[in-house]
């Protein structure tokens, strides 16, 4: 019988680009995978330490695991494992712990184990990492977008934040080997790729004459049949003269920029440690709408960071509603243990965090409505993902245009993960509605003449 093997991971987007990476590595091994829930003879918890939060869900997964299958193999790997791998061995039933390197040595530990019977820690120093580690990814799980790590690592440092401490320093993926995997998955039918990593557009700060406009550049004109290049973040401080000219230039990188604010008062981001000031900020974007018109710009922000006045709140809140933000992730300051800002003194009440969270996502909700409905009327293109849930028998589907307009419109099984061409019909928030114009596959085109 052939090995089982199931999945749980928690956190972001690099965590499920990883999980999908290990999963090839027991895939090749002659492992077959199953579902959490069910019974496996390996459970692999890919781990989120960005919050306390994620820290205990993290745990709570883990024991879930161990109640389901007391004699399965139970290893522990991410953020999570990486920053307190001691907390993590301390739970009865973990077997293997992996931090953020060494993934590939992950099935080599389970032979031990079921050798020696005893757990092992294999959480290594990632401060001294620095070499990118080769995880390949062939396909995904999910059928209509590929995730594609570049880099891994930050060195920024802002006082709120763990990573540096679970990721390591900054280290660039080989850009031969990012162009490989990129014209690997387009051969696999992925007609997105999303460049993704833990600080996405710091790659190349540790390289000799090579840079991320360089690979946008390449990747942009050696990969053959790729239709969208999606970058999943970058900080405004690493949007250069350079990358802005390769954007302007390029027909496949899309309209759709998330940059992370965090906050859009001087004085706090100061406290932060952020690497720019709201002025300059605000002259990349006016920048960057220059350079690509109807461009979408997706932001992440931080409320109740301590000391935050109602002062300092309103500039966020004006800035936000000034620069036209198509839509915002709006966080509550979390404290995480470890870092000098769970220290500072004026930490805010929780009641008032909640207060300014709430008109904050009300203001992301009008500015998304406002910049949606610039596109009424409009024929944009689409990539259909999946059913629209909420009413699966509807014949709706959901996808994302390139300038990441969520639309639902009728569409067919078959047309999933292709680019199809829609009319927006009616502008909203979260849901655009559209009406199915035609596909813009040209194999897709030549049958549809061929049986006319």
């Amino acid at each position: 019988m052939m090995p089982t093997v199931a999945f749980h991971t928690l956190g972001c987007k690099v965590n499920h680009y990883e999980t999908e990476a290990i999963w090839q590595l027991f895939k090749q091994a002659g492992y077959e995978r199953k579902e959490f829930e069910s019974i496996a003879d390996v459970y692999v918890i890919n781990t989120c330490t960005v919050t306390n939060t994620g820290d205990k869900k993290s745990r709570q997964v883990i024991r879930r695991a161990i109640r389901q299958n007391p004699d399965a193999v139970i290893c522990v790997t991410g953020c999570y494992a990486q920053t307190s791998p001691a907390e993590v061995m301390a739970i009865p039933g973990v077997d293997i712990v992996v931090g953020t390197q060494d993934r590939v040595k992950m099935l080599d530990y389970i032979e031990q184990f079921k050798r020696e019977r005893q757990p092992i820690n294999g959480v290594s120093n990632i401060m001294k990492a620095r070499v990118f580690e080769e995880l390949d990814v062939p396909a995904f799980t999910d059928r209509t977008r590929a995730s594609l790590k570049i880099q891994e690592g930050c060195n920024n440092f802002c006082t709120f934040c763990i990573i540096p401490w679970a990721r390591g320093l900054m280290r660039s993926r080989d850009p031969k080997e990012v162009i490989r995997q990129a014209q690997q998955l387009v051969n696999a039918g992925y007609k997105e790729i999303v460049l993704t990593g833990i600080h996405t557009g710091g790659y190349g700060e540790d390289m000799k004459d090579y840079n991320f406009a360089a690979l946008l550049r390449d990747i942009d004109e050696q990969v053959v049949g790729l239709k969208r290049l999606r970058i999943s973040s970058i900080e405004a401080s690493q949007i250069t003269d350079e990358v802005i000219e390769v954007l302007k230039k390029s027909n496949k990188i899309v309209r759709h920029l998330h940059i992370p604010l965090q906050s859009g008062s001087n004085s706090v981001l100061k406290r932060m440690r952020r690497k720019y000031t709201t002025e300059f900020f605000a002259e990349r974007l006016a920048q960057l709408r220059e350079a690509l018109p109807g461009l979408a710009v997706t932001s992440d922000v931080i409320v109740g960071f301590p000391g935050e006045t109602e002062e300092e709140f309103m500039e966020t809140y004006n800035f936000i509603r000034d620069n036209r933000f198509s839509e915002l992730h709006v966080f509550p300051y979390s404290k995480r243990t470890g870092t000098p800002a769970a220290r500072m003194p004026n930490q805010i009440d929780e009641e008032v965090k909640n207060e300014r969270v709430h008109r904050l996502i009300t203001l992301s909700d009008q500015l998304a409505k406002e910049y949606a409905s610039e596109f009424e009327g409009q024929v944009l293109e689409v990539i259909p993902e999946e059913r629209y849930k909420e009413e699966p028998n509807s014949g709706l589907y959901v996808g994302y245009t390139d300038n990441y307009l969520k639309v639902k419109f009728p569409a067919t099984e078959d047309m999933v993960g292709k680019l199809v061409k829609v009319k927006i019909t009616k502008a909203g928030y979260p849901y655009n509605e559209g009406e199915f114009v035609r596909v813009v596959e040209d194999d897709v085109l030549e049958k549809i003449q061929l049986s006319s």
